[in-house]
């Protein structure tokens, strides 16, 4: 089946207050019948609770196109989706903004929360997203911590599901740092590559803006 995830532009800017990051992701859907959907998520740090924002569009210019809303929470131990009435953004393939009761009676409703999921695990900066929806947090070697390493190996064990950010020196657990893993990511944006790593394995590159090498445990 031949679907296509397409990244597009990124935007980030302070908030009013300058107490965080406005960051807005957009991009493109095509489905294995040529089906289009445009989309845009978006999330502000610092704000609390965290709730991240989506926008799928469908169908411009046809008859029951329209703009899908919706806010994105954690839930268990992952994320959930709920329609919303707020708009968020314009997005190419859409419509007019339909309001909660209206996508919920929609026909393609269906097929918009599946364009919402794959966004969700194809989209890297959907990865970033959804580790600050969580707060995922990590352990990192003290010379990463303090910025004077940048980040080789990164890992994400089976056993307890942590994070691991290592340097060029070998971790030692004495004097390790806790963290939270989108904080890493916003110090060295190279790392969005690797966020999606599936407990029990790892990732590790020679030196910073190479690329990235992918492993079943740790290398040896």
């Amino acid at each position: 089946m031949d679907i296509q995830v397409l990244e597009g532009s990124f935007v980030e800017v302070p908030t009013a207050a300058a107490t965080g990051m406005d960051r807005r992701a957009f991009g493109e859907f095509v489905g294995p019948q040529g089906e289009l959907a445009s989309y845009a998520f978006g999330w502000i740090t610092g704000s609390d609770p965290h709730v991240a924002r989506l926008s799928i569009g469908i169908g411009a210019g046809n008859p029951g196109g329209g703009t899908f809303h919706a806010v994105l929470f954690p839930h268990q131990d992952g994320h959930a989706f709920s329609l919303t009435d707020e708009r968020f953004e314009q997005v190419p393939q859409g419509g007019p903004d339909l309001s909660a009761d209206q996508a919920r009676a929609h026909e393609d409703l269906p097929f918009v929360w599946w364009v919402a999921d794959l966004v969700m695990e194809r989209d890297r900066r959907a990865w970033w997203m959804r580790h600050w929806l969580l707060g995922t947090t990590c352990i990192q070697t003290v010379e990463v911590f303090e910025r004077r390493e940048p980040v080789l190996l990164v890992g994400h064990d089976a056993d307890d599901g942590l994070w691991q950010l290592i340097g060029t020196r070998d971790a030692d657990s004495s004097t390790g740092k806790i963290g939270h893993l989108h904080h890493a990511v916003d110090e060295d944006p190279t790392l969005i590559d690797v966020l999606d790593l599936p407990p029990g394995r790892s990732a590790d590159r020679t030196c910073l803006g190479e690329a990235w090498t992918r492993h079943l445990g740790y290398p040896a």
